[in-house]
């Protein structure tokens, strides 16, 4: 009996050892494995490309043009207030955030915008204003959106706009909501230290230096130089981190002269000009047409991926498909990074 124990010792001690080094093998791998799965799918620690959607009556329809797969935020632009303080074009969004949310994508929901409603200043004070953020906030609650994206430009950002996104951001925290921005350097004096705070991040709409409003100065409404330019200011003039801060390209020319259209999707210019796809402008009908081609966006990706957090597009409707694809050029380039 002691001789059969003397031996098996020896033999159990030894499949103890080899059984923790097993156990010891398996935790390390599988830790550093859950390590890096969760550092690449986490959303705040990816790059950002923002795309805006138009807020159509077929707004899943124009959803089923979008690849998910090379976005990480998508923008329904707008939803904005009747003069009556209803809130327009809520139909469809919670199938939106949905869909959006089973593909790793965040969503948000846009108010304002370039043609925002001529009497919406009146919603930025008094019961009005209170009314909006209550409905804004119910409306990223009751569709399971992430937040809001203000889109107030021009005239509407005024006196009362610093007030309005104070409170709008407070009540939207409260409820584990983002809050963002779109801002131009247009504006720049207009938008005070206090207000870009509250923001989450802030999308700089780095185009529209020229365009139909402008006859008399035709030329690229969205230069590389405008990209550089727009970013040192933000960066380094305002001293808004990096983190906070996405670039913002267009999918959409101008037209200057003859008959060129006032404006053409980068989709329609392929379509009609195949060739077009490697250039920044294109003589037309007596005109010239002005917009981004694969170069310029590459180099602005470039840009982005140096400076900033992230791209935003406006908007994903007009890009192309295929090799000619902007959206494509970004994400391959984001990809290269990785």
């Amino acid at each position: 009996m002691q001789a059969r124990i003397t031996m098996a010792v020896p033999n159990l001690f030894k499949l103890c050892i080899f059984a923790a080094l097993v156990i010891f093998a398996f935790n390390t791998g599988c830790s550093r494995k859950n390590s890096s799965v969760s550092k690449s799918e986490s959303p705040e620690n990816r790059f950002k490309i923002i795309g805006y959607l138009p807020n159509q009556a077929n707004l899943l329809a124009s959803a089923d043009q979008v690849d998910f797969a090379k976005i990480t935020h998508l923008y329904i632009a707008f939803v904005n207030p009747d003069s009556l303080g209803n809130l327009m074009g809520t139909a469809n969004l919670r199938a939106m955030a949905e869909r959006a949310h089973s593909r790793n994508v965040k969503i948000m929901a846009s108010i304002g915008g370039g043609g925002a409603p001529h009497y919406y200043p009146s919603f930025l004070t008094g019961e009005k204003k209170a009314k909006l953020i209550d409905d804004l906030v119910n409306l990223a609650v009751d569709n399971k959106l992430d937040g809001i994206d203000v889109d107030l430009e021009g005239a509407l950002i005024d006196a009362n706009y610093e007030n309005f996104v104070v409170d709008l951001a407070a009540a939207l925290k409260q409820k584990d909501k983002q809050i963002t921005a779109a801002i131009a350097t247009v504006y720049k004096d207009q938008f005070t230290d206090k207000a870009l705070a509250q923001f989450d991040f802030v999308n700089i709409m780095s185009y529209d230096r020229t365009g139909p409003w402008r006859p008399e100065k035709p030329g690229p409404h969205s230069p590389y130089e405008m990209a550089e330019e727009d970013l040192d200011y933000w960066l380094d003039t305002r001293k808004i981190p990096k983190e906070k801060l996405t670039l913002g390209v267009p999918f959409y020319g101008y037209g200057f002269g003859g008959t060129a259209p006032e404006s053409i999707s980068f989709k329609n210019i392929l379509q009609q000009y195949p060739d077009s796809v490697m250039q920044d402008e294109m003589k037309i009908n007596g005109g010239a047409v002005y917009y981004n081609g694969i170069p310029t966006i590459r180099r602005k990706t470039e840009l982005a991926l140096q400076k900033v957090s992230g791209i935003m597009i406006w908007q994903l409707l007009q890009d192309s498909t295929g090799k000619k694809s902007l959206l494509g050029e970004i994400d391959e380039m984001v990809k290269k990074k990785k």
